[in-house]
């Protein structure tokens, strides 16, 4: 046999060959459209359609959950803002209420107005982030880059989405945004900014929080501090990334009293403060006092806004983290608890430094503010508040990735469920210890924790920027809002965004690039990965080979048929894929039995498990020939174990006694190839008294679609004609075949593609393709450990295709 097989295709040529076929479509593509028609699912499909309804108790408790999973990240903001925004010291006791007015205005306007009330309702089934705004575009709009949904995907109970007139103005905007493939890609290219964006979020997050809560460690020698500070973060940080595989599910449990414990200590403090030093700070919920601070301090003034933003960091992980929170939990939450202790923090504190304003007590405002018979465990909280901080931001790290990877935005990487209870818990070995490292040189690099800041600003403030764009298209073309509340929401949004990203560009070589280059480096590993899947997808959907070619060899396909059964995976969900016709050209033989086998991921957060599957027979039955299609949504996992390969066997055999059942159920015992797709339910078959409905159109075995349910009414006939015997025992003769065609042996027939550059190719596309992309499929887990194929009933067929 070949090892590999080259094929040269360029653009151009593409480009003809799709002209040809739309001009020229001849009896052999009428035949091939016929025979290989599409999987429609069975009608009547039931939907989830009612809405989840929560009693007042239960509210209260899904509210108070929330606090450790949603608000950590938020909640220990106070650890470091003033120092940022002051890193040189106070000059004018009244800057201070200028910078607590920003902050009050800035928790009101971002996390309280737009993200709780407006950004966490564009959830997706309960799941947040950029890639969960993308999924909704993407059922909303045809927007995904590689295309390879299907009309039936969207009959899924978890496929929601709205439809809008032909003249509207939603329309008019899906018609923009198909218009051009260089709009989706730069859709791509904004949903991956922000999620490489977030990724530097759970690197900085971490380091920030766990820096600034040891930093109320009291040693004698003032000199050595900052050593000790740094020694004993970086010893946290390595404790926290070590248990990691462990999951949060055991001690999940304590993060809501330690974050609720955290914010009514804060809260306390700070009326503590207010009442004991200055009450006249709460003046400062005038925003006249905002004018007041830019006029007198000018460009310095300006720039302090990177310190400020700090205050609101932590919003984008409130999105990512919903989870399966409801929504008015979240609010209920943020506004009785989250909002109130944190403006009363900032407030105590502002009221301490009008006293104290010295740097060093700028430094340590917020430890300096304690009151002394509690500073020790004010201190143990603040340090247990920062590590479930970092555990939310590092966990939607793992999600975001796996979110990514499931879109084709990210290469291969081991994922672990550390959770039998919840699917969203998760672990990605080596993206954890990617982490750590870049946590740890954070940490220790920089010099202060100014310039961490800074770097932690950059990174927020493109995220935020990256949402508030996807959340207009989310209110143009998912809740057909008017055009007058969308352009109030996105010109209010970045009016304060980039007046934010303003200041930190000022920032960027204070720490501020350390993102930018963090973010870039993901962004050119996963643009580079989704350029190569892509490329891959359009090879296998150019070079597919015609089904009237295969029907056209005959039962045995012209091969020696052996026993046992072949499954061959593809990305294709019809057609055969070229490398069946690559491996029969150079080995003339093959399995008794052959299932096309195609594992696609639709833009959903899950696929129910009585919907994964698709089966379909091609050809005749003494083809002995079926497509299998295995959908899983972007939270979904392949299980390490015999369960995928099972469960494609139960219902391939479940299709097969489904397909009998719809011929018994049938006036003809004449079965064409050309016949008309079969568009009826089980329940169009069977009337009220169990009588069988005549059928006036000849079924057709190879369009016989349907996804096999997990509990299907299947009753029987009463009277049982002749054709329906004769159905039942060619039902019973083909499934004794699959079972002994199953026990001679299974084997995975996987495509080994490998995309080079074309000779002729620039430079910057030859480093692309032919060393970054081949690194990373090198690195990269196979599809074999994926799907568990054990070595030996493996067999790879090698291609090369040059782009």
């Amino acid at each position: 046999m070949k090892a590999a097989e080259s094929f040269e295709i360029s653009m151009a040529s593409r480009v003809e060959i799709d002209e040809d076929s739309d001009t020229n479509k001849g009896s052999m593509w009428v035949l091939d459209q016929k025979l290989d028609q599409p999987m429609d699912e069975e009608a009547g499909r039931l939907r989830n359609m009612y809405r989840e309804k929560f009693s007042a108790l239960l509210l209260m408790r899904l509210a108070f959950q929330s606090l450790g999973v949603v608000f950590g990240d938020l909640g220990t903001s106070p650890l470091y803002v003033f120092y940022n925004t002051f890193p040189h010291g106070i000059s004018d006791p009244e800057d201070v209420v200028g910078a607590l007015s920003l902050i009050i205005y800035s928790l009101t306007l971002i996390p309280l107005l737009k993200y709780v009330f407006v950004v966490c309702r564009a959830n997706d089934s309960g799941q947040g982030g950029t890639f969960a705004l993308y999924s909704l575009l993407c059922r909303h709009a045809n927007v995904k880059t590689i295309p390879n949904q299907h009309r039936t995907d969207e009959e899924l109970t978890t496929y929601s989405r709205s439809t809008f007139h032909e003249q509207s103005y939603a329309a008019k905007t899906k018609k923009w945004l198909e218009g051009h493939a260089s709009r989706k890609n730069a859709l791509l290219l904004l949903v991956l900014v922000g999620t490489c964006m977030v990724i530097g979020d759970g690197i900085l997050t971490p380091a920030i929080s766990v820096l600034s809560a040891a930093g109320g460690i009291k040693v004698s020698s003032p000199g050595m501090k900052n050593d000790y500070v740094i020694l004993v973060a970086v010893v946290i940080l390595v404790g926290l990334f070590s248990v990691q595989h462990y999951g949060t599910d055991k001690v999940g449990w304590l993060f809501a009293p330690i974050v609720l414990l955290w914010f009514l200590l804060i809260g306390g403090i700070g009326i503590f403060n207010i009442w004991k030093h200055d009450s006249s700070v709460l003046r400062a919920f005038s925003p006249v006092y905002i004018y007041r601070y830019f006029k007198r301090n000018g460009r310095d003034g300006w720039t302090s806004l990177g310190g400020i933003m700090l205050s609101i960091t932590g919003t984008e992980a409130l999105f990512a983290d919903l989870a399966h929170f409801p929504v008015s939990a979240v609010q209920i939450a943020f506004t009785t608890v989250v909002f109130p202790c944190l403006l009363l923090a900032y407030s105590g504190q502002a009221a301490y430094l009008m006293k104290n304003h010295d740097n060093k007590t700028v430094l340590q405002a917020f430890y300096l503010s304690i009151p002394e018979k509690i500073y020790w465990p004010v201190f143990i909280v603040a340090t247990l508040a920062a590590v479930v901080a970092s555990q939310a931001t590092i966990s939607a790290t793992f999600s975001i990735i796996k979110q990514a990877l499931a879109l084709g935005c990210f290469p291969r990487v081991k994922v672990v469920h550390t959770s039998k209870k919840f699917l969203g818990q998760i672990y990605i070995p080596d993206i954890n210890w990617i982490l750590m490292i870049l946590c740890i040189a954070v940490t220790a690099g920089f010099k202060n924790q100014s310039q961490i800041g800074n770097a932690y600003g950059t990174a927020v403030v493109v995220v935020m920027l990256a949402t508030t764009l996807l959340m207009t298209l989310i209110m143009i073309l998912v809740w057909r809002c008017h055009w007058i509340l969308v352009l109030i929401f996105t010109g209010l949004s970045l009016v304060v965004e980039c007046t934010y990203f303003s200041a930190v560009l000022f920032k960027v070589d204070q720490g501020g690039w350390v993102p930018l280059v963090i973010a870039a480096a993901f962004l050119l590993i996963m643009y580079v990965w989704h350029y190569g899947t892509l490329k891959r997808y359009e090879f296998e959907m150019h070079s597919k080979v015609s089904m009237a070619w295969l029907l056209g060899l005959g039962p045995s396909l012209g091969l020696v048929r052996v026993p046992g059964i072949g499954l061959v995976y593809t990305e294709l969900a019809s057609g055969v894929p070229h490398i069946f016709s690559h491996f029969i050209t150079n080995l003339p033989a093959i399995h008794s039995v052959v299932v096309f086998v195609c594992v696609k991921y639709l833009p959903v957060y899950t696929v129910p498990e009585e919907e994964r599957f698709l089966v379909k027979r091609i050809g005749p039955k003494s083809f002995h020939m079926f497509r299998c299609v295995a959908r899983y949504g972007y939270k979904d996992l392949h299980k390490k174990d015999d369960d995928f390969e099972k469960k494609l066997f139960d219902n391939l055999f479940m299709f097969v006694r489904l397909e009998s059942m719809m011929e018994g159920c049938s006036d003809s015992d004449e079965y064409s190839i050309y016949g008309q797709q079969t568009e009826r339910s089980m329940e169009g078959l069977i009337n009220n008294n169990g009588n069988t409905i005549g059928s006036t159109a000849d079924l057709t075995i190879s369009s016989v679609d349907s996804i096999v349910p997990a509990k299907s009414p299947l009753h029987a006939n009463n009277t049982m004609s002749s054709s329906s015997q004769l159905s039942m025992q060619n039902e019973i003769d083909e499934l004794e075949f699959l079972n002994n065609c199953r026990d001679a042996g299974v084997v995975h027939i996987l495509g080994n593609t490998v995309v080079r550059a074309r000779r002729d190719s620039r430079f910057y596309k030859k480093i692309a393709v032919d060393y970054i992309y081949a690194f990373l499929r090198k690195v990269c887990r196979e599809h074999s450990v994926i799907f568990n194929v054990p070595h030996e009933s493996l067999l790879n067929v090698g291609q090369i295709f040059y782009v």
